[in-house]
């Protein structure tokens, strides 16, 4: 089965642009480390909950919009081995552009698949 790395975090509305850009840059780098598929989901209908969700996991404030994004790999063993490629690629290296969002509300983690129908 497949193994999943999915994320969630707060984008800024005025940086949506910004944001595509930079995750279409990178597409090309993670497939090259063997990602099968990646999604870049961006908040349409997302409630607020009183308890628990996705704007309060990632504090999400006025402005910003919940972006829920996951990329598909072939295996655990191909995940793990492509992030050690790929946290050595000069081409993952923070430049002199910033991040269009704030990474330290940015919630991350790896899933084995376990149904895909």
């Amino acid at each position: 089965m497949s193994y999943v790395d999915g994320y969630v975090v707060p984008v800024p509305l005025e940086k949506k642009e910004e944001y595509l850009k930079q995750s279409r840059s990178l597409i090309p780098v993670y497939k090259e480390y063997g990602v099968l598929e990646i999604y870049e989901n961006w908040g349409d209908d997302v409630p607020e909950g009183k308890l628990t969700s996705f704007q309060k996991a990632v504090q999400c404030q006025e402005g910003e919009v919940v972006v829920f994004s996951w990329m598909v790999w072939p295996s655990k063993e191909a995940r793990d081995e492509g992030w050690k490629r790929l946290y050595d690629d000069p081409r993952m290296q923070p430049g002199d552009v910033p991040m269009p969002f704030d990474g330290k509300r940015l919630i991350y983690g790896g899933f084995e698949t376990v149904i895909h129908e």
